[in-house]
């Protein structure tokens, strides 16, 4: 077994001890959380001295006085997205956003609000929808969903409507910060402070001494973010505001944390417009939509951005976003477009208020191209997904040609836009590769990524030369390199190019005044190092030789990805996983917040233990006990498999890892085996079910169980009911239609009647049933990491399935449980089985739900089912099951159920129930599962019927409410039943489904 790495040999250990008797938060000096905070989402990796999760602002303070006092590196870290490096550092990494995270006061009155750094920025705008009913926090960079106010502060961060709102700088009315002196002061316009005072003295003594340099040097854009904001000081001085008066908030923002810790955020707040609008527009070129910008931009939008080809077909092979292209005007006929008629460059034009009229002058300025306006919100917040998803869907092109944080950030003027486009093209092109463009085309800021293997030598080599000639084509158009990223580790080597040694002298005083122990965030913007750092500590490339990646004989199929290497490498650290709502992606890291346990967290352990990365001898870590701790709260919910722009499917990693670990040494363990072989122990349960059901309920036996398989004891057990195969009863098919039934483990023998219900629906509808004689799907074998089982098993089960796939009388193979329904569609696929691919795809192609069957081919079932539905009942309440959401979609039951119910159904805006399968059974899980529950589904379950496709949700439910989930199917069944009794059915005529309550 390969030797792990526990502690760096620098005096970490010491450092660490002291950290925990300073008593500021949680304190980790071991490799595995330093490495997992050695990246965020940029193209570079640098092994932290430790991390801090700090337990408030007071414990910043002190921790703050302490490094400065002992000259101790310091890394302030929000989110962790930042894009040019400048979150990764030698250093202690500080986290905020695990406990800092409160709002302290609001004053709707002054617009403004008091928060902690770490609140994120959807957060807050959520908070204040509640508490402050009509105003918002202005910045919305694309990463608002997982960036904190801190680091926002920290990039000066802007996103899309910054022409109306202004960058963070503009959102800030004052400041808590504290510097390495141990000093900790309120700054702002006209501050009080007499240490404020005096700082702002200081500033302004280098800012007039450099004064003619700052007036010819800093570019003129309305958007710039490289070096320190000393325009923007000289700017109060040209009003007349008096020295010790000055602002220095606008200094401290974009600073990347080199000056000062923020402690607490004064944010201004803004109304909610009354309406927003967007218009898509569509172009046959990326440069006739740039041509297109500085017209548009006379009609007043709020935001004008932009998408390129490259963009839209990254988003064409995401399953989240593929369906938010329909909302794109496609390309004018007889022109050339991209794949599948899709535009070469679309333009969102967003205005606020007065949309009729607006709408009517872009129609004007933007005649003869395709155009598609919204005002209905849920079609606006589609959209905007897509552009927000930009940066992380371009990641997913490919596994090693990478689309490279480099020259993603400059700030041209909007005039010169068309000038810049063209010879970055030509630049790109001369080395022999491409980029994609996308853009807030309205402020002149260019995303442009240029595609890149930083695993060669040679595309190391053109990286660092693109940067350089981009750099020189930016300024000499009149633009600079960095619009809102920063300036980093892959544009901080270049601020002297551009601004020239005297200005570079100007950004170290000014360092010097806030940080004299030169220990916030060193080498950021000040001794950022020679240009060959670019290419220096990237994550593909940390050390001086190439990662030994080993040849790892893998259970699953990776070519899609370009290999296991690929597969494990695809996370880009953008972050979306640590989004608090919408969707159900992490539900554990909702939970915790804890970096470990988001999706990244995960990504980055899996990629470090293969790679050898945390062992002394270079060797995958399959035991180690630090990765296994990580994995270990994955619900395996797959959410981000479709969540994550980047398709990132940590489950499938982790059934790959936890089966190489077995490989490696010590087999699966007896709890892995127990769950895993679930159907085994439920048929031989279900030959004596009422006996069974008796002992496991309490008594000996199920103290034995909860102690040799460490289940929770407030856990129920499944019922478990005589084989389903022992009592089902069909019809002879005759003639009719046929369609199959997959009886999988639990509607086998714990809930036979739902297959019950679901033959007789599928009877009365006028189908034949057919049974085939069935195993397991291999759903709880794959999801415990035991492959070579679920090999076996799926290879067996998919020849009893032969008949059933292979028959064209055959129209379907229906499933009740989604989870079974997705091994079939997703694992079944991948896995390497003897079984060819064509028969499983067939198989796939022909599964899906029984209840989205009769959706689908309502009007053309043998026997129609005419609805006459009561709508004065309760609400009927749909909690989708996370693999249902993550593949297919949610609709497959809602549709259905909408058909019975009508405006009745409510389908909950809920994530993951918090059971996934086995994993809510465990007693070290039971505290989380029952906290994901109440964050995502407790608070929803209001008056009405419950209804829940997965058996696990459904367990849940009844756990933690008592209350009783049904399925989607029994809703159809019990108005088929009533029906009957009532007399409005008979054989042949159509179904009145009445008063469903």
């Amino acid at each position: 077994m390969p030797t792990l790495l526990v502690l760096a040999t620098d005096g970490s250990a010491q450092i660490a001890e002291s950290l925990r008797r300073l008593d500021v938060g949680e304190v980790y000096f071991d490799l595995h959380h330093r490495m997992l905070y050695a990246t965020d989402a940029s193209n570079y990796q640098v092994q932290p001295l430790g991390v801090v999760v700090v337990r408030d602002p007071d414990a910043m303070e002190k921790l703050v006085a302490f490094c400065g006092k002992h000259k101790l590196p310091l890394l302030l870290r929000g989110g962790g997205t930042s894009l040019a490096g400048q979150c990764t550092n030698r250093a202690i990494v500080v986290d905020h956003s695990n406990h800092c995270r409160e709002i302290l006061e609001c004053d709707v009155a002054a617009r403004t609000c008091h928060v902690q750094p770490g609140i994120g920025v959807d957060d807050l705008n959520r908070w204040l929808k509640m508490h402050a009913p009509g105003m918002f926090f202005a910045p919305d960079p694309a990463t608002s969903a997982q960036a904190t106010v801190g680091g926002c502060i920290g990039n000066n961060a802007a996103g899309a409507r910054s022409i109306r709102y202004g960058r963070t700088s503009e959102n800030v009315a004052a400041l808590d910060i504290a510097l390495s002196s141990g000093e900790r002061f309120w700054i702002g316009p006209g501050t009080a402070d007499a240490r404020a005072r005096a700082l702002a003295q200081a500033v302004s003594r280098v800012v007039e001494k450099y004064a003619a340099l700052i007036r010819a040097r800093f570019p003129k854009t309305v958007r710039r973010n490289a070096g320190y904001a000393l325009d923007m000081i000289l700017s109060q001085m040209d009003r007349g505001v008096a020295a010790d008066a000055l602002d220095l908030t606008g200094l401290i923002c974009g600073s990347e944390g080199t000056l000062a810790a923020v402690l607490g955020a004064k944010l201004k707040l803004h109304p909610i417009p009354a309406a927003r609008g967007l218009a898509i527009v569509s172009f046959n070129s990326i440069e006739a939509a740039i041509a297109a910008v500085q017209p548009i931009l006379n009609t007043g939008p709020s935001a004008v951005e932009l998408l390129d080809e490259v963009v839209l077909e990254a988003a064409a092979g995401n399953a989240q976003t593929r369906g938010y292209l329909d909302l794109l005007p496609r390309a004018a006929d007889g022109l050339p477009s991209a794949a599948d008629g899709l535009p070469r460059a679309v333009l969102y034009v967003e205005y606020q208020d007065q949309l009729e009229e607006s709408f009517e002058r872009l129609r004007e300025v933007a005649a003869g191209q395709p155009m598609q306006i919204y005002n209905d919100q849920g079609a606006v917040l589609r959209a905007w997904a897509l552009r927000k998803a930009a940066e992380p869907l371009v990641h997913n092109l490919s596994a090693h040609r990478k689309p490279v944080t480099l020259i993603e950030d400059n700030a041209i003027p909007v005039e010169n836009l068309g000038q810049f486009v063209a010879q970055v093209k030509a630049i790109v092109a001369r080395h022999g590769t491409f980029a994609s463009y996308y853009a807030h085309a309205s402020v002149g800021v260019l995303h442009i990524r240029p595609m890149l293997d930083l695993h060669e030598q040679s595309d190391r080599e053109k990286m660092q030369s693109i940067a350089v000639e981009v750099a020189d084509v930016a300024r000499s158009c009149g633009g600079v390199m960095s619009g809102e990223h920063g300036d980093g580790r892959v544009r901080g080597p270049l601020l002297e190019r551009f601004y020239g040694p005297e200005l570079m002298r100007a950004f170290a005083e000014i360092k010097a005044i806030f940080d004299p122990a030169q220990v916030m965030n060193p080498g950021m913007i000040v001794n950022a190092g020679e240009i060959a750092t670019l290419v220096q500590q990237l994550r593909v490339h940390p050390r001086e030789a190439e990662l030994p990646w080993p040849g790892v004989r893998t259970y699953f199929d990776y070519s899609d990805q370009e290999g296991f290497q690929g597969a494990l490498e695809m996370c880009n650290g953008a972050g979306v996983c640590r989004k608090m709502s919408g969707g159900t992606m992490c539900p554990s890291y909702r939970a915790t917040l804890d970096e470990r346990h988001s999706t990244r967290g995960r990504a980055n352990a899996l990629r470090l233990a293969i790679s050898g990365q945390l062992t002394i001898d270079q060797k995958p870590a399959w035991h180690d006990p630090q990765v296994q701790e990580t994995l270990d709260l994955c619900l395996s919910c797959k959410a981000c498999k479709s969540e994550c722009p980047s398709n990132v499917d940590v489950a499938k990693l982790k059934a790959e890892y936890t089966a190489q670990k077995y490989r490696a040494g010590g087999g699966p363990t007896l709890q892995a085996w127990v769950f895993g072989h679930v159907r085994l122990l439920n048929r031989l349960a279900a030959m004596m079910p009422g006996l069974a059901n008796a002992l496991m309920r309490a008594g000996p036996l199920r103290a034995l169980a909860n102690r040799v398989l460490k289940l929770a004891p407030q856990r129920t057990l499944p019922e478990f009911a005589p084989s389903f195969y022992r009592t089902a009863r069909l019809q002879a098919e005759k003639h009719s239609p046929a369609v199959a039934l997959y009886a999988d483990c639990f509607t086998t023998y714990n809930e036979p009647h739902l297959a019950h219900a679901a033959i007789e629906v599928l009877q009365a509808l006028g189908y034949g049933v057919r049974l085939p004689r069935v195993g397991c799907c291999g759903r709880a074998m794959i999801s415990n990491g035991l492959l070579p089982d679920a090999i076996t098993t799926i290879d067996r089960t998919l020849e009893q399935l032969r008949p059933a796939i292979e028959d064209r009388r055959v129209l379907a193979i229906l499933v009740v449980e989604p989870s079974c329904l997705a091994a079939m569609k997703d694992e079944w696929l991948t896995l390497k089985l003897r079984t060819p691919r064509a028969l499983r795809q067939a198989c796939a192609d022909k599964a899906m739900l029984v209840e989205d069957f009769v959706q689908r081919r309502w009007d053309h079932h043998p026997i129609p089912p005419g609805i006459m539905v009561d709508e004065s009942g309760p609400p009927v309440l749909m909690h989708g099951h996370c693999h249902q959401k993550a593949l297919w979609g949610e609709e497959s039951s809602a549709g259905f159920l909408h058909r019975l119910v009508g405006s009745r159904l409510r389908v909950l805006p809920s994530g993951c129930c918090g059971m996934a399968g086995s994993f809510g059974f465990l007693r070290e899980h039971w505290e989380i599962s029952q906290t994901i529950f109440a964050q995502s589904l407790g608070g929803l379950l209001g008056e009405g019927m419950i209804v829940a496709p997965g058996t696990s949700c459904r367990h849940q439910i009844r756990d933690a409410t008592g209350r009783r989930a049904v399925h989607p199917i029994e809703v159809m069944h019990a108005a088929l039943l009533r029906s009957h009794t009532s007399g409005n059915h008979a054989p042949g005529s159509r179904l009145n489904v009445m008063n469903i309550k």
